[in-house]
């Protein structure tokens, strides 16, 4: 059987369904046989590992445990769905206080445990800003540390699908920028439909002004409608996508999807926002975005967005003033 790498990567929160769907899609994708499930809930945990064993996947060495220094030595990758769910009539923004505390302990226990690690992504809400927090306190470089940010853009795939109906790959492109939460960027300058750009259909009988606002308010609120539909938060999507993530770091193919990153760009600093990204085995690097004068004005305002998120963050007492992260964080500008 042949694998990206055999490199140890790890599934923190493995006893919970985006976890637990990591683990059965990496294995399906043959990244490494090297695959560790960590959760502190130990029954759900060994359900979890008994049931993908007897899928009989061939050549994976699947291991799980409770302790979390055992988990996260020598780890090469690490995925982290580790924070509480998301549920009915909650927004991402609402889990900042209890997953923040989270994320720092996470941070800490990535710099304590598995300091050579090549790549962390971060999927446990609200994103943004658990994963700025984990970058700090682990200590790692820029680089090293990802957010789940595709979600919204394969949102608006879909949205523009089914409303041309056509396959979904005719849909080039499809983008939004900025937080992974209410106040995100939905573009449209940047999306082909069928080799057409979405902006000449839009305001045409193709697709009218006011169906195209309504689209966007469905990408915006896609998570709190499969709540809806589902009585609780997505699971397959998010783990598919964080496991393709993980595996253009270990040198698969490439990541089609913006990527929450670290930006200090001198219009963005200090934040953790989707940008147009690229993975590989260096990690993860960026690059500033271009929209029309309406999506820079909403992009700015998703900017505006996360920094208060993160500013609150700081008030709580989980991370300190922007002026001493370097002191936490040495790769940290």
């Amino acid at each position: 059987m042949e694998f990206l790498t055999n490199e140890k990567l790890v599934i923190v929160g493995a006893a919970g369904m985006i976890g637990s769907n990591m683990a059965q899609t990496a294995m399906m994708m043959h990244l490494t046989p090297n695959i560790c499930l960590y959760d502190p809930y130990a029954p759900a945990l060994e359900g979890v590992a008994e049931e993908l064993r007897h899928c009989a996947f061939e050549g994976v060495n699947l291991t799980f445990t409770s302790d979390v220094k055992e988990a996260l030595t020598g780890a090469a990758y690490v995925v982290s769905s580790g924070g509480a769910a998301r549920k009915a009539g909650m927004t991402r923004e609402d889990l900042l206080k209890g997953n923040a505390a989270i994320a720092e302990e996470f941070g800490k226990n990535v710099r304590a445990y598995c300091p050579e690690v090549k790549f962390v992504v971060v999927i446990f809400n609200p994103a943004d800003i658990t994963g700025l927090i984990t970058l700090l306190y682990s200590g790692l470089k820029p680089s090293q540390v990802a957010t789940l940010a595709a979600l919204d853009s394969t949102r608006l795939q879909s949205e523009l699908a089914k409303w041309f109906k056509i396959p979904a790959d005719e849909i080039k492109n499809a983008r939004t920028y900025g937080g992974h939460g209410e106040q995100m960027a939905v573009f449209a300058s940047t999306t082909t439909v069928a080799g057409q750009k979405l902006t000449d259909l839009i305001g045409t009988d193709a697709l009218p002004e006011k169906e195209w606002e309504a689209m966007q308010q469905r990408v915006i609120q896609g998570g709190k409608h499969i709540i809806d539909l589902r009585g609780r938060s997505s699971f397959q999507s998010p783990a598919y996508l964080s496991i393709e993530m993980i595996a253009a770091a270990m040198g698969g193919k490439p990541f089609r999807w913006p990527v929450g990153t670290y930006v200090h760009s001198g219009e963005y600093n200090h934040i953790m926002m989707a940008m147009e990204t690229n993975i590989n085995h260096n990690g993860v690097t960026y690059h500033l975005v271009d929209g029309t004068p309406v999506e820079k004005k909403e992009l700015d305002q998703s900017y505006h967005h996360l920094c208060e998120l993160r500013d609150e963050v700081i008030a709580m007492g989980v991370l300190p003033p922007i002026d001493k992260w370097h002191e936490l964080n040495s790769n940290i500008d």
